[in-house]
């Protein structure tokens, strides 16, 4: 048995796929499966099984997945125990909504590395609002970008939500819609909506907002980037969801035009999520302060040309344990 065997148990069952973990993990679906298959051969039972389109715990897989996760958070800690014996670097590994991931992630990182004082090994990769809580929860990444996950800070409205998760608003924004010169016929939920994967999560802001102008997926056409689709509305192709800030040098250009609909200007807000602050690692509380920063505020606000899009989802943001 392996930490490497119980990380892909714990996400395949967390996650609900074999895909959704291989995606995590940053590895192939058969590397999933050969893990997890050697795994149920150690221990002699089945652990997860699919129903339907996800996949249902045993048993004996209910009994084990607490221990696993605990197994899997001490191996990371076991990690960055050796790491500070070492000299080496800490660790930061962010996971980002894509929105954030795209404009603002690797500015962010790179300026924070710039200014930290200490020697901080980063990674950066995207994830779903639902994915991004049982990745911070089981230490497969320090920090996440993006939506609420958990408890904001003083609130004790509700105990149980994400009771392990603080998130801190960092930035707010508000949402516009946009599109090219020419005239848009009929209402929004006619409109050919040019979205990038974010808004295809129904937790994301600009999912909540296609649902609050009863846009059916049948209009919404899905870029590689949100850039993508600016460029695509742009030039006549339907309308965009743009956060007003990283759109506004393209307004004043006259490529783009904000569009007025019952439901935007809408605010927005990015939030940094992290553990509570006795797990939280010494990378993770560096970033936290950072954030809290003019110049850090400066980089979200203005981030320059954002990440290429070969560059969206890098391969790998999961550490693996062998």
């Amino acid at each position: 048995m392996t930490l490497t065997q119980l990380s892909t148990f714990v996400l395949v069952a967390k996650l609900g796929s074999v895909k959704a973990a291989a995606t995590a993990l940053g590895v192939s679906e058969p590397a999933v499966s050969q893990a997890l298959a050697a795994l149920r051969q150690q221990l002699g039972d089945q652990l997860v099984v699919r129903a339907g389109a996800t996949m249902r715990l045993t048993t004996a897989g209910t009994r084990l997945l607490p221990i696993a996760s605990q197994m899997v958070a001490l191996g990371a800690d076991a990690e960055a125990a050796v790491r500070a014996g070492k000299g080496a670097p800490g660790q930061l590994r962010v996971v980002a909504s894509g929105t954030v991931m795209e404009f603002v992630a690797g500015p962010l990182v790179d300026a924070f590395a710039e200014t930290s004082g200490r020697k901080i090994d980063t990674t950066v990769g995207t994830a779903a609002t639902d994915e991004m809580p049982v990745l911070l929860a089981n230490r497969f990444a320090d920090v996440a970008l993006g939506p609420n996950l958990g408890r904001t800070v003083g609130d004790t409205s509700d105990a149980d939500r994400g009771s392990e998760l603080i998130s801190e608003p960092v930035f707010r924004t508000h949402l516009v819609v946009v599109a090219g010169a020419a005239p848009l016929p009929g209402s929004p939920a006619h409109w050919s909506w040019l979205v990038d994967s974010t808004a295809t999560d129904p937790a994301s802001d600009s999912g909540r907002l296609l649902r609050r102008l009863h846009v059916p997926e049948s209009r919404l056409r899905v870029f590689p980037s949100m850039t993508g689709a600016w460029a695509a509305a742009a030039d006549g192709a339907g309308v965009a969801i743009a956060p007003g800030h990283l759109v506004t040098a393209r307004l004043r250009r006259g490529e783009l035009r904000v569009v007025n609909t019952a439901a935007t200007p809408a605010d927005a807000t990015w939030y940094l999520t992290t553990l509570t602050p006795e797990r939280r690692s010494i990378a993770a509380e560096t970033f936290r302060h950072y954030l809290s920063s003019a110049a850090a505020l400066r980089v979200m606000r203005e981030p320059g040309a954002g990440v290429p899009p070969s560059k969206f989802r890098p391969p790998v943001y999961v550490t693996l344990w062998s």
